[in-house]
């Protein structure tokens, strides 16, 4: 589940931390990135979970209802959602079993949100329209599940706030995590059962030996790349860069010389992203012309070998 993206922006993060605090110690802060990557799975696991506590939380209104129905002999509440085919699965899912059991994550704490929810998902068309819906099938069970979370989960004011409170390695992480929630909702078969695969933690080794190589070549060669900055910033007001620029584009510096295998623009465009993201508003544009300069002058030094877009073109 974690992904590279994922990875530049804890990188980041933590880079800041360790020049701000002044941290001296490259296998602490190494550990540090390692645990709050760690957290964002942790996350991914807490809401597949939520999911579940809706639909608990939900049969538990149907059972009040039902026992007023009885009660009054009016017609039974439907359990058409409280039976959902792939809750059910996913609630029986062996991973996601053994992780919340090492882990001890429940929502059970935060009843009150999981209510709110359960409201919100009631007085939806998505809710009212699957209840009357004459089709029975694993497959619209799914569907409703990855609608709900999309429109009512995903950008939610109200968890955001709650995550935060729970940690702040949460921050920046439900964003990219809510992707992989919804990417993992479409991939449930019923073929799978309790043996349905979750997302790893990590693809491959591969992602997690980029992640330490890539913050140690940041850290470990900061000056040298700073070299570079000031080198080719002849045409930019360096003098006037935000110190988490610096940080961008020494990451950026980090990314291109260690690893020959990412092309030069995949590097450029990701850092860019990053600036808008968590820098000034101008940062996009000279982060931009500043890492091209500066892979050309690496290209031209034999630094780097990787091929340039001509941009007189």
């Amino acid at each position: 589940m974690i992904n590279r993206e994922l990875i530049r922006i804890k990188v980041l993060q933590l880079v800041y931390a360790y020049y701000q605090n002044g941290y001296n110690n490259i296998d602490n802060a190494e550990k540090e990135l390692f645990f709050s990557l760690s957290k964002a799975y942790d996350l991914y696991n807490y809401m597949l979970l939520l999911i579940v506590a809706i639909t608990r939380e939900e049969e538990y209104r149907v059972q009040l209802l039902t026992q007023r129905a009885e009660r009054e002999g009016k017609p039974l509440p439907s359990t058409k959602f409280v039976n959902n085919r792939f809750v059910t699965q996913l609630a029986e899912n062996h991973m996601l079993e053994d992780f919340v059991a090492d882990k001890k994550l429940s929502w059970s704490d935060d009843i009150e949100v999981v209510r709110h929810i359960c409201n919100m998902i009631e007085q939806s068309d998505i809710y009212e329209n699957y209840m009357v819906s004459g089709v029975d099938s694993y497959d619209e069970d799914r569907e409703i599940w990855r609608r709900i979370y999309k429109q009512l989960i995903q950008d939610n004011s109200e968890i955001d706030s709650l995550l935060e409170d729970k940690s702040l390695y949460w921050n920046d992480d439900k964003e990219i995590v809510d992707t992989f929630v919804i990417k993992t909702i479409k991939r449930f078969s019923p073929e799978n059962g309790r043996d349905q695969e979750l997302l790893p933690e990590y693809k491959d080794e591969e992602d997690k030996d980029f992640a330490r190589r890539l913050l140690r070549a940041t850290i470990m060669n900061a000056d040298q790349y700073q070299r570079y900055m000031s080198e080719t910033s002849r045409n930019w007001d360096f003098s006037r860069l935000a110190f988490m620029d610096v940080i961008l584009m020494q990451i950026a510096i980090a990314e291109m010389t260690t690893f020959p295998g990412i092309p030069v623009s995949v590097t450029i465009n990701e850092y860019v992203d990053l600036a808008k993201l968590y820098s000034t508003s101008r940062s996009g544009g000279y982060i931009n012309g500043m890492l091209d300069s500066i892979a050309r002058y690496l290209n031209a030094t034999g630094r780097i070998f990787k091929p340039m877009e001509d941009k007189r073109k």
